[in-house]
């Protein structure tokens, strides 16, 4: 029964004084303050027992029925600590490869654990836009896209420049390189690819921006980098200017690089590299990617059976194309005339491809430069018309 008043334990105090008195018994005072006589001989018994708040005591449970046992808590915490960037959802798939037998909680009692222990640090939530993934339509697996890029600049505690040069699989997320680069230029990139060739084997397909040493303002956008991809048997593949969600897996793997290696970074370049090499080595075979169902890229990916001679040939074309090889100033010539295309097909064959209407598509391999009119006119296309990939062979022709 309800007490009738307010202030609930001045009521009680009250109650309590006047049996404490005897001048009334029990049965009397429980009608006079409107309670049962067992509610009235339970605050007697507390009173007596030392408890002279009279407040109500808690009503939760002291042990919970589904309460997670100690060593589990332990275990959980331990990785939290380890690595302290995770959340419920990657320790919880690292905990389950590492002990499959163990009953673990869910995600959300991971969270909560961690929320209890002032593990979780808030982070600002940015506004969700649909995403355009278009160029990544064909990575269905290994080896079917690898993606290139530079990480954005930092300076370490010395002041040393750092920036890292990072290359992955894209289906598997497969870290392939991670390092520092003495220069950015075509030179030290390609060793740095030449290497991952013979390691793994060769890509079909190799994305990146367009930037140097990857692109130029010239011909199809074409370098001197992309004439090596294409002459080992690999098509260079350009996002559109301005669209770094075109390459969007590679760009998430640089914010978690970022996170875990540059923020805050090392005191020296040289034990930076070694912190970039142990981030590669935990991004392959330790973090758990969401994307892969929580397992590892080292789990999924797998090489390619294209392996590298190390050889770079130069692109055959069929009989249908007409072939000229270009001058050492990056011009050929067509029906007399000398047409020039670009440096950086110097001495490279190139292959016309004769249209309905008489003009002719310009090809290097692969990849469409632009058209030649009926005026002899060489026009690069206007749009981002990239690769005819329905004549693409292995050995890079067509």
């Amino acid at each position: 029964m309800a007490w009738g008043v307010t202030k609930v334990e001045d009521r009680r105090k009250e109650f309590i004084d006047a049996c404490l008195k005897g001048e009334q018994s029990m049965a009397e005072l429980c009608r006079l303050y409107e309670i049962s006589r067992k509610n009235g001989y339970k605050w007697i018994n507390r009173f007596k027992e030392g408890d002279h708040s009279l407040k109500n005591r808690g009503r939760a449970p002291l042990k919970q029925a589904l309460e997670t046992d100690p060593e589990v808590v332990r275990k959980i915490l331990e990785v939290k600590f380890q690595f302290n960037k995770w959340g419920p959802k990657k320790v919880l798939g690292y905990l389950k490869t590492i002990f499959p037998d163990v009953n673990w909680p869910s995600t959300t009692t991971i969270g909560n654990l961690f929320d209890k222990n002032g593990l979780v640090v808030p982070r600002k939530y940015r506004r969700r836009v649909p995403g355009k993934t278009v160029p990544l339509s064909h990575c269905k697996q290994s080896n079917d896209v690898w993606c290139a890029d530079f990480k954005g600049w930092f300076l370490v505690g010395d002041g040393s420049k750092c920036e890292p040069f990072t290359l992955t699989d894209a289906s598997s997320r497969y870290l392939l390189r991670c390092l520092t680069l003495n220069k950015n230029d075509t030179e030290h990139v390609w060793a740095v690819i030449d290497c991952a060739f013979r390691e793994y084997g060769l890509p079909l397909f190799f994305r990146h921006d367009n930037g140097s040493p990857f692109a130029t303002c010239g011909v199809g956008r074409m370098s001197a980098l992309s004439i090596k991809l294409i002459k080992s048997g690999v098509i260079p593949e350009w996002i559109d200017p301005g669209k770094p969600q075109q390459n969007g897996r590679h760009e998430r793997m640089h914010q978690t690089l970022k996170s875990e290696v540059a923020n805050p970074p090392e005191q020296t370049l040289k034990k930076q590299e070694r912190r970039l090499k142990e981030f590669r080595n935990c991004y392959n075979h330790v973090r758990p990617h969401e994307a892969l169902n929580q397992k590892t890229p080292g789990s999924i990916y797998r090489p390619s059976e294209r392996r590298w001679s190390g050889v770079l040939k130069s692109p055959e074309y069929s009989s249908d194309y007409i072939v000229r090889k270009a001058r050492y100033c990056g011009s050929i010539k067509l029906h007399g005339d000398e047409i020039y295309l670009g440096a950086v097909l110097s001495r490279e064959p190139i292959g016309l491809k004769e249209k309905e209407d008489g003009s002719f598509t310009v090809y290097y391999g692969p990849i469409i430069l632009g058209e030649i009119n009926h005026d002899n006119e060489f026009k690069m296309p206007q749009g981002n018309k990239r690769i005819k990939k329905d004549c693409v062979q292995k050995n890079g022709g067509i």
